[in-house]
């Protein structure tokens, strides 16, 4: 049965079949990623679309690897990916995480104060009762992630984050297992995400900021999706 693209996918789809004779380099290989995710991968122009310039190379790997396997569900990225060999994926999660670019300006959130100091509290300490640990825990004391495969949350869409806490609660997305972030996103309430994801959206970045070298042991959760 031949398969009905997208618009976003059969455009990427013919800018693949025309150019494929020169695809002989990696900046060749990842032009088809950009009109997503931006000039050098610094984000889609929509918010919706995630930075991926800079981030690790493992983790980038990984969620390439999951949509080819079908643990993320995206149709342009699961038709992208879906022939593709680890080896060739690699080369783009690497090619990607070097471009180490600046990040855009972030503006203030309209949001109560109250909302945004929740965020603040979860995304720094976490919650006891509830049994959530801080994101700094795995994400970094800076929040812009750790190697080798830990993904930043600052300079990313409150969209975008929504929608990836929303899809872990729902199993649309999915790691391999022991997957943690399924189980903290389902252990949070709607104003707990919320109350996030308005705090991580509005942090500024700063410009000579990145992932940090670990996370230091012992991690509140074994995840199996940085293994």
């Amino acid at each position: 049965m031949r398969k009905v693209l997208g618009v976003p996918a059969l455009l990427l789809a013919q800018s693949l079949s025309l150019h494929a004779a020169d695809l002989d380099t990696v900046e060749q290989r990842a032009q088809p990623c950009l009109p997503c995710h931006g000039k050098e991968g610094r984000a889609g122009p929509d918010g919706y679309y995630p930075r991926i310039a800079g981030k690790p190379a493992k983790y980038l790997l990984n969620q390439l690897v999951n949509f080819r396997d079908g643990r993320r569900f995206f149709p342009t990225m699961n038709y992208l990916t879906e022939r593709q060999p680890d080896a060739y994926l690699a080369e783009l999660a690497e090619y990607f995480s070097s471009q180490q670019l600046p990040y855009d300006f972030v503006s203030a959130a309209n949001m109560p104060e109250s909302v945004l100091a929740r965020g603040r509290t979860l995304a720094k300490e976490g919650d006891r009762a509830t049994d959530l640990p801080a994101c700094s825990a795995c994400h970094g004391d800076n929040l812009l992630g750790a190697l080798p495969a830990v993904p930043g949350l600052l300079g990313v869409s409150r969209s975008y984050l929504d929608a990836q806490l929303a899809a872990w609660r729902t199993e649309l997305r999915r790691a391999k297992a022991p997957d943690c972030m399924a189980i903290i996103a389902k252990r949070m309430t709607p104003a707990d995400i919320e109350a996030v994801t308005a705090w991580l959206a509005t942090q500024q970045v700063p410009q000579d900021a990145g992932p940090q070298a670990s996370v230091p042991s012992p991690q509140p959760m074994e995840c199996g999706s940085i293994s």
